[in-house]
């Protein structure tokens, strides 16, 4: 194994896992209200329990709003439903995700986008990382989820709490391959800063001699 992915190994064996966890078959079977509606894509159920006061904020036993509900079942007419009648676009459900970082994670950009259109925030500070929905898209190598991120204005230098850019996520986490490559290029062309260094000092580029990625390094280079 390269000198990289030990270290990576054992680093990331000593994290917490935080990956997003969707409604379980047994969380959707308990819903009612707006959090059923939601998983149901029912936009006629939605209106009819928001004129009857229903809570748009309401909580499930994970922290998701009916919003989130919608995000993880990639429901279209059920998000926007919610959105126009007023549910919070920014809610962050229980362990800090939001639904354009929930749709970027399931390389949803048809989803994500409308999001972002419905005014939930593209450079929102989201996960128990501190990271950004373009950090998470670019470690996944989420290539057009990334690129509607940077036109949307997502921050493309942030610095999430392991130290890392997306820029650094996509190298580091990434495998190299074509969908990475086009996640690196776009960040580049949009002008991710490629000097930022990870907490040992050592840049994209570094990072991607390490791994032996070389049309990566080759792009970092130039």
């Amino acid at each position: 194994m390269k000198p990289l992915a030990l270290f990576l190994a054992f680093a990331l064996s000593t994290l917490p896992l935080h990956a997003q966890v969707a409604p379980s078959a047994a969380q959707i079977a308990a819903y009612s209200g707006l959090h059923r509606a939601a998983h149901e894509d029912d936009t006629a159920e939605i209106a009819r329990l928001v004129a009857a006061g229903a809570d748009l904020e309401a909580r499930d036993g994970r922290g998701r709003t009916p919003l989130h509900v919608a995000a993880f079942a990639s429901n279209d007419a059920a998000l926007r439903a919610l959105a126009e009648a007023g549910a919070d676009m920014n809610a962050l459900e229980g362990q800090a995700y939001d639904a354009v970082t929930i749709a970027a994670v399931a390389d949803d950009p048809e989803l994500m986008s409308l999001a972002i259109e419905l005014g939930n925030d593209p450079g929102l500070t989201t996960s128990p990382y501190d990271g950004t929905a373009l950090i998470a898209a670019a470690h996944l190598g989420h290539d057009e989820v990334v690129r509607r991120l940077i036109a949307a204005g997502a921050p493309l230098d942030h610095v999430n709490n392991l130290g890392w850019t997306a820029l650094i996520e996509a190298v580091i986490l990434g495998d190299g391959g074509p969908r990475h490559q086009r996640v690196v290029k776009a960040l580049l062309d949009a002008g991710a800063d490629r000097e930022l260094a990870d907490r040992q000092g050592r840049t994209p580029l570094d990072l991607a001699n390490m791994s032996g990625y070389a049309a990566i390094a080759e792009m970092l280079r130039d």
